[in-house]
C-alpha cells in the first residue's frame, strides 16, 4: 500500500532487465519504494539487476515470467499479488527485432509481434484484474513514438507498438473510476543496449530521462507521457502528413 504521503511502496516490473525499468526502479527506491518484484526469464542478468537494487536498500524478489508464454501469466503473476498489494506495475518488456531480417522471415516477425503485443495484452489484463481487485494501483505501459505512424524503416516493430498503445488506452478507459490508473509512456529513440547499433536519432533520450518522466507522470496521474515532451508536437505533424509526402521523408 502507499504510505501516508500517497507515495508508492511496491513496484512490479514486467521485463526485469529493461534499462528503462531499472532506471525507474532506482528513482522509486530512492523515493520510499521498498519492495520490488522483477519478473522476467530467470538469468544471470535478472539476478544482477536484483543484486543491484538490493544494494540500494530495496527488498527485491524475482519471479519467472515469459512474455511468449501467455498461458503461464496468470499463475506467475498471481504469485506476486498473493504476497501483497502492488502499487505500481511497469510493463517494460519488448523486442526491437531486425526489420530487414523480419521482412524475410515471417516467423521472426511474428515473434516481435507476439512479444510486444500479444504478450503485453495477456500480462496487462492479468495485472489490471489484480489491481482492480485491490481497488488501487497504477499500470504503466512502455509504448513508443514508433507506434504513432508506421515507418518504412521499422514498420513491424512500429505496428506492434501501435497495437499496444491502442490496447493500453482502451484498458485505461475500461478501468476509469475503479481506482486503477493506466499511464501510456511514449519515448522516442532511447540510448540503450538494444539501440546501440542504430544511428542516433533526433530528440534522442536516455533511460534516466524516461524514468524521471514516469515518476512525474505518476504523481500527476497522467494518462499519456511523451519523452521528450517536444515529440508530442513533432508526431502531431508527422501523423497528419499526406502519405505520399511521408513516404519520401528520411525516417
Amino acid at each position: 500500500m502507499k504510505d501516508a504521503f500517497g507515495t508508492p511502496q511496491s513496484l512490479l516490473i514486467l521485463g526485469g532487465t529493461s534499462e528503462i525499468a531499472l532506471a525507474t526502479a532506482r528513482r522509486m527506491v530512492a523515493r520510499r519504494v521498498h519492495t520490488v518484484w522483477l519478473a522476467g526469464r530467470l538469468s544471470p542478468a535478472l539476478e544482477r539487476a536484483a543484486v543491484h537494487l538490493r544494494g540500494l536498500g530495496a527488498d527485491v524478489r524475482t519471479v519467472a515470467f515469459d512474455a511468449l508464454d501467455p498461458e503461464s501469466h496468470e499463475a506467475a503473476l498471481g504469485k506476486v499479488f498473493a504476497e501483497g498489494d502492488i502499487d505500481v506495475v511497469l510493463l517494460a518488456f519488448g523486442v526491437l527485432g531486425d526489420q530487414a531480417t523480419d521482412e524475410r522471415d515471417p516467423l521472426a516477425a511474428t515473434r516481435v509481434a507476439s512479444t510486444n503485443y500479444t504478450g503485453a495484452v495477456s500480462a496487462g489484463l492479468v495485472c489490471a484484474r489484480a489491481l482492480q481487485g485491490q481497488g488501487h494501483g497504477s499500470l504503466v505501459v512502455l509504448s513508443s513514438v514508433a507506434g504513432e505512424r508506421a515507418r518504412r524503416a521499422n514498420f513491424i516493430y512500429g505496428s506492434s507498438k501501435a497495437g499496444l498503445d491502442a490496447f493500453a488506452q482502451g484498458l485505461g478507459d475500461a478501468l476509469y473510476g475503479t481506482g486503477v490508473h493506466v499511464m501510456v509512456v511514449r519515448p522516442g529513440f532511447v540510448r540503450t543496449r538494444m539501440t546501440a547499433e542504430l544511428p542516433e536519432a533526433p530528440l534522442a533520450t536516455t533511460p534516466e530521462a524516461v524514468a524521471t518522466a514516469i515518476e512525474v507522470g505518476l504523481r500527476r496521474r497522467a494518462e499519456v507521457v511523451w519523452v521528450p515532451g517536444a515529440l508530442r508536437v513533432v508526431m502531431a505533424g508527422l501523423r497528419h502528413l499526406p502519405r505520399g509526402v511521408f513516404r519520401r521523408l528520411p525516417v
